[in-house]
């Protein structure tokens, strides 16, 4: 009789998807019912879980809505041009990255890719210094010392960041357009500003190539997700961004990550001046200032914390994506300039709450 009763009783449930008991159901009625929701799609797979997930599916939407708008969207050529006219973006990008992991933010690197570009391009006009790897070398040199100084000046002053950064890219760029009055330089050596083809291939009976400043970006990215992901140093930058007392209090030199990670950006935004000098082949001093918020949205749109201890090189590259086909792709479908702010604006708006959304969900604590 237990046995029977058991049986019946078996009979008389089913297990839904959630696990949950239906009671007083027929064991037909059970089979349909598991059969109808086999047979449904589970939707909530499609379910973004990270903000890359959010900022993919922004991304897929965008390249749907402009490439119905515009047949010239989606062409391998004016993919190539908005690489390459976002490669300097990027390298921003990567290089702000690192100080936003360790929990700082400098806007000062647009000032210090001009100051450098402008120094190199003087040598060679007064002095005709005209070799290729020293003049790398020495801007990738005084690119790093300016940010070591925002590091020293935040960790001896004691100062938030970025009134630190926000001061000196007023001093910066202050003094580049006082002692060259604005002029522009156009006698450059040819190392500097000769196009070169790299990684030519066809297409559809086309040849295309790609350019030095995606090679360079994608050398950065590279360089970046390997310190961030595959050495202690990388580690102690996110320790420091996530807690810095606690890193402190394991033995971390906080000073020192410091030290390197605006050096770091200090370096990279040398890099990124000599390439939109290569792309442009001419030096003008103020052709930089003014794109920083282009640079700070991608890197948060890819994930990087304002806060520290967070994101992704490949969030970052994501992020300066969705900036270029947005201003890319209006453009292109005949948006105006101003009307064009407004919308990147509201899409970086956007795009911030939702990559955020899940973040505030796990740390709000409720009592009721």
């Amino acid at each position: 009789m237990k046995s029977q009763r058991s049986g019946t009783t078996a009979t008389a449930f089913c297990i839904s998807v959630r696990g949950r008991s239906m009671p007083n159901t027929s064991q037909t009625e059970c089979k349909n019912s598991n059969w109808r929701r086999s047979s449904m799609p589970d939707l909530s797979r499609l379910r973004p879980h990270s903000s890359q997930g959010w900022l993919t599916w922004v991304l897929l939407l965008f390249i749907g809505v402009f490439s119905l708008s515009s047949d010239q969207f989606l062409s391998v050529q004016n993919l190539l041009d908005l690489a390459e006219s976002y490669a300097v973006t990027g390298i921003f990008a990567l290089g702000l990255f690192v100080v936003l992991v360790t929990g700082g933010i400098d806007i000062s690197f647009a000032a210090v890719a001009s100051v450098v570009q402008y120094f190199i391009a003087t040598l060679f006009v007064r002095y005709q210094f005209d070799h290729a790897l020293l003049s790398i070398g020495l801007a990738v040199a005084c690119g790093t010392l300016f940010g070591m100084i925002n590091a020293w000046l935040i960790t001896w002053l004691r100062v938030v960041s970025i009134i630190i950064t926000i001061s000196m890219q007023s001093l910066l760029f202050g003094l580049l357009m006082w002692s060259t009055g604005g002029r522009s330089l156009y006698q450059l050596p040819e190392w500097w500003i000769t196009l070169r083809s790299v990684l030519p291939f066809e297409w559809q009976g086309q040849t295309f190539q790609l350019g030095l400043p995606l090679l360079v970006l994608l050398v950065i990215a590279t360089l970046t997700a390997v310190l961030l992901n595959k050495t202690h140093l990388g580690r102690q930058l996110y320790a420091v961004g996530g807690d810095a007392e606690s890193a402190r209090r394991i033995g971390i030199r906080v000073g020192l990550i410091h030290l390197f990670a605006y050096g770091w950006l200090g370096a990279m935004a040398a890099i990124g001046g000599l390439v939109q000098v290569y792309r442009m082949g001419e030096v003008v001093p103020n052709a930089l200032v003014g794109g920083e918020l282009d640079v700070l949205a991608a890197t948060v749109l890819g994930g990087a914390s304002l806060m520290g201890g967070k994101g992704t090189v490949s969030g970052t590259l994501m992020g300066v994506f969705l900036i270029a086909i947005l201003k890319n792709g209006l453009n292109l479908i005949g948006v105006s300039n101003y009307f064009m702010n407004i919308v990147v604006g509201g899409v970086i708006m956007v795009a911030i709450a939702v990559t955020h959304y899940k973040k505030r969900k796990e740390t709000d604590v409720s009592f009721v």
